[in-house]
């Protein structure tokens, strides 16, 4: 009953005026980012992080979780018309949704997409109002001990589920750590790796290392690819209205991608691909009579677009438990959100909740908000979405660029910012390049230096006993966690089939 107040109270927050405008703007922003390949919501809030200071940081997240939400969405526009998934959770929707638009389905394939992120974003989203309290009464009971053995388990879970190898996601978390040192020592005065620098003395800005690697560097990356200048855009050819026997076909597949994208969102697999692809392959081995027809026949399963679409955005729904109740980051966008708490001088964690009630609950319940209107703005305007893919990819590089540089001037208004921001531009498209992930370089800088503080509060406390650091049955278990998640991902290339280790080859959204 408590979970339900809090969420009134939420609700409350976010149907001010200010909030529902900035949630619309987070929708719209998500699902045009989600519609043109290669752009995805990751890059979108790192560009937005300076221009969001003066938005106030209730404002701030709401939008960002518009975004993430709204990626989820669009993806499905281009992998189903263009056969591109907009996104990495929409590729397995491209499967099936592009064959349905080529056998003049493609309006209800999108409907299937459009309603199964509703759901699935609907449904998860409960899910996080109910869990969140639980595992914020468990961190509570934390001290540094745990929480240093948290700060460890992210490093590890980061590193192991972005990137092509285990090798590559520790070589960026150090890349990450050692930016984090970067700066005055709190404890001691000195200055560290400042290199004689008086603008290193005061740290690098959070957000010029996210725009820098995320947006200049990913733009740089992606404009060097070679497209297909022949890609051709199905028309919208059918009804956006599913029928009675489409919904029966399409809820469980509903149910079933539901439960997958929640249950594997709070894991560190990297992002909503597991899932779906799971979620695929579920319903193509369960599919019966028509739909195994149209599996076998390639004419494309509805199933096949319901299941994968309401995992991914329950997916997207599940990352922000541990964001939220314990400051770990699942996602390359959760990594980044991460860092927009940090401009604002928050910690994610259990005291978010007990110092900024209003925040937490007001993000929480603008997620059903911002679902009601994707769901208004995708399934009526669908062809306005389309027309996003004819704009031409120079143009649109460019505006990432013009836009991630204005955006930094104004937020740090000095050319050293603007140095650093090309320095880790170059560092973020060279990274890309050789296929080092992004996100450890961002999860090491901003919680190297939270892991430092609890290391030494508990050393000082225990008078320099490094044993405190394994004398908590919690934290035992955390580690033990984190050694699974470093050998998990190793097992999962051995066993699973060729398709899947795809999911960890890429930086996930």
């Amino acid at each position: 009953m408590d979970t339900f107040s809090l969420l009134l109270d939420g609700l409350a927050v976010a149907a001010q005026p200010m909030n529902l405008l900035f949630a619309l703007i987070g929708v719209v922003l998500g699902t045009a980012v989600g519609v043109m390949p290669g752009i995805g919501p990751a890059l979108t809030v790192a560009l937005l992080l300076p221009v969001s200071l003066s938005f106030g940081a209730t404002g701030s997240m709401i939008m960002f979780a518009g975004i993430y939400y709204g990626g989820m969405y669009g993806g499905a526009i281009s992998s189903i018309l263009l056969n591109t998934p907009g996104e990495t959770a929409s590729i397995m929707t491209a499967v099936e949704g592009n064959r349905m638009a080529r056998d003049g389905r493609g309006g209800k394939a999108l409907a299937a997409s459009a309603i199964g992120s509703f759901f699935g974003g609907t449904v998860a989203t409960f899910g996080l109002a109910l869990v969140a309290p639980f595992m914020v009464m468990v961190a509570l009971s934390f001290g540094p001990a745990e929480y240093f053995a948290l700060m460890v388990l992210s490093f590890m879970t980061v590193s192991a589920a972005f990137g092509g190898s285990v090798a590559r996601g520790l070589t960026a978390l150090f890349l990450g750590l050692a930016i984090g040192l970067v700066g005055i020592d709190k404890l001691t005065g000195q200055a560290r790796l400042a290199f004689g620098v008086p603008e290193l003395r005061d740290n690098i800005s959070i957000a010029v290392i996210a725009v820098g690697l995320f947006a200049i560097g990913e733009t740089l990356y992606i404009a060097s690819q070679k497209f297909d200048v022949n890609e051709k855009v199905e028309a919208v050819k059918g009804s956006v209205w599913l029928t009675w026997q489409d919904l029966k076909r399409c809820i469980k597949p509903y149910l079933r991608g539901t439960i997958l994208g929640f249950g594997f969102g709070p894991l560190p697999t990297g992002g909503a691909e597991i899932p779906t692809f799971l979620s695929y392959s579920a319903e193509r081995k369960l599919a019966k009579g028509v739909a195994r027809e149209e599996f076998d026949n390639g004419k494309g399963a509805i199933e096949g677009v319901a299941g994968p679409e309401s995992a991914n955005n329950a997916s997207a729904a599940g990352t922000l438990i541990p964001l939220l109740t314990l400051g770990l980051p699942t996602s390359a966008t959760a990594a980044i959100m991460l860092a927009g708490f940090q401009q604002y001088g928050l910690q994610p964690g259990p005291l978010l909740f007990t110092n900024n009630p209003d925040l937490v609950w007001g993000l929480v319940a603008s997620l059903f908000i911002a679902n009601f209107m994707l769901l208004i703005l995708n399934l009526p305007f669908v062809g306005i979405w389309v027309k996003l893919l004819m704009i031409p990819r120079p143009w649109l590089y460019a505006g990432i660029l013009t836009f991630a540089t204005l955006g930094i001037v104004g937020a740090e208004g000095s050319v050293f910012s603007l140095i650093l921001l090309l320095i880790f531009g170059l560092i973020g498209f060279v990274m890309r390049r050789f296929g080092y992930p992004l996100a450890p370089v961002l999860v090491g800088a901003i919680l190297g230096p939270l892991a430092e503080e609890q290391l030494r509060r508990g050393l000082m406390i225990n008078r320099g006993d490094w044993t405190f650091l394994f004398n908590s049955p919690i934290a035992l278990t955390i580690y033990a966690i984190a050694i699974a998640a470093v050998l998990g991902p190793v097992i999962w290339r051995a066993l699973a089939p060729k398709g899947a280790n795809t999911a960890f080859a890429m930086d996930g959204d």
